[in-house]
């Protein structure tokens, strides 16, 4: 194993939804891979399901390498957002280190999803309103997922309802849909500035909000600290959501039957979610960890200072896991997939995630009975090279 050639990395999956062919490759032969990264440095790769829990509970592993590697290594060359503008540097250790994941975590009380649930409704179905005004064929990606991930993402940071058009068009502009490159730089800084001088509002007035809530519990945080923490909470839940929303309703209606299913019974909704985020896996380079000492896998030695790559997509397609792992079914059992992580650092915004996609899945399928594809489905371009995947557009039709 260890003295093979390494295999290329693959950045491209060969539709949209299966992971790279090169990927279920690897997994058949060993759930640990080694494998040349994009940048050209050599690591390895997790493909398995049991292997990635392993790695991504194991304190051997560390999402930062200490001294001697401050940082994981690029493990892929993507196209990344710009940098953060002037005076809102990122928080110290990332979006893993253990202070900032716990203040985080103490915001998404049970009280708040309830609130955020009923509210993610409503933004649905008035998104819904302004896309059947429109007119069919629409644009489901532009006009529906990505509207309502940066909506419920100004209800979360509080934006003031004056300005949520000005942060929608900045967030969309900034995921860089069919924009320029000085296009999108320019809306990342704007939506830094806009954040910023929130943090400052929400000193002097503050809301009902998770912005509001770190400004004054954050524990003695700076303004530039908390400008970071809601530039994350923008990296970390727009394009995610907004991409797997998209893209799940695309497998619904790939899958007729499966569609069917859920049309006929609404009450499988909770379930399907939990399907299709292990069917898509829209995280599809990571997560990265490096290892801060010598340690085995599975039998095979990673030395101190590789860096370990989990390739969820794979993972979750893993048949010692799940049976028949390359089928969509909205009745299968799916809860406890990786497709939010795995370990303490999993995805603090997963129950988020899944009110939007409960919500928006359930309102559109209402909404559209007669919904479906307003091109082939090969026609529909996916996004290979950004962490999150995605599509560029999906047009639809009802």
């Amino acid at each position: 194993m260890t003295g093979a050639a390494p295999a290329v990395f693959s950045t491209v999956r060969e539709n949209h939804f299966d992971p790279p062919a090169a990927t279920r490759t690897a997994r058949e032969h060993a759930p640990l891979t080694r494998v040349a990264f994009a940048d050209g440095h050599l690591g390895w790769l997790v493909t398995a399901d049991a292997t990635a829990r392993a790695v991504l509970s194991d304190p051997r592993f560390g999402t930062r390498g200490g001294p001697e590697h401050p940082a994981v290594p690029r493990a892929t060359v993507l196209a990344d957002p710009p940098a953060a503008p002037a005076g809102t540097p990122a928080p110290p250790g990332g979006p893993g280190h253990r202070r900032y994941r716990e203040l985080l975590a103490g915001q998404f009380t049970d009280r708040r999803l309830r609130l955020l649930t009923e509210w993610t409704r409503k933004a649905a179905e008035e998104r819904l309103d302004v896309m059947e005004r429109a007119g069919s064929p629409a644009d489901l990606f532009e006009h529906f997922a990505l509207p309502v991930s940066s909506l419920v993402l100004c209800e979360l940071l509080g934006v003031p309802h004056a300005d949520r058009e000005r942060f929608r068009h900045d967030a969309a502009v900034w995921s860089g849909h069919g924009a320029s490159t000085e296009e999108v730089t320019a809306a990342f800084a704007d939506l830094g500035a806009y954040l910023h001088g929130l943090v400052l509002r929400k000193r002097a007035v503050p809301g009902d909000d998770v912005l509001s809530g770190l400004v004054h519990g954050g524990d003695g945080l700076t303004d530039e600290e908390l400008t970071s923490l809601a530039l994350l909470l923008l990296l970390a839940g727009l394009e995610t959501t907004a991409g797997q929303l998209a893209l799940g309703v695309l497998a619904l209606l790939r899958h007729p039957a499966q569609l069917a299913a859920l049309r006929a019974d609404p009450s499988l909704t909770e379930g399907a979610v939990e399907e299709l985020l292990r069917y898509v896996s829209v995280v599809h380079h990571g997560p990265t960890r490096v290892a801060l000492e010598d340690a085995g896998i599975g039998g095979v030695p990673v030395r101190k200072g590789e860096v370990v790559m989990v390739s969820l997509p794979a993972a979750n397609r893993d048949p010692a896991r799940y049976a028949d792992p390359d089928a969509l079914d909205v009745t299968r059992h799916a809860a406890g997939h990786l497709a939010f992580g795995h370990g303490v650092h999993r995805c603090l915004g997963r129950q988020l995630a899944r009110v939007e996609l409960r919500a928006g899945i359930d309102a559109v399928l209402r909404r559209f009975p007669g919904l479906r594809l307003a091109v082939p489905a090969d026609a529909i371009p996916p996004r290979h090279d950004t962490q999150v995947y995605g599509v560029q557009r999906m047009p639809v039709a009802w």
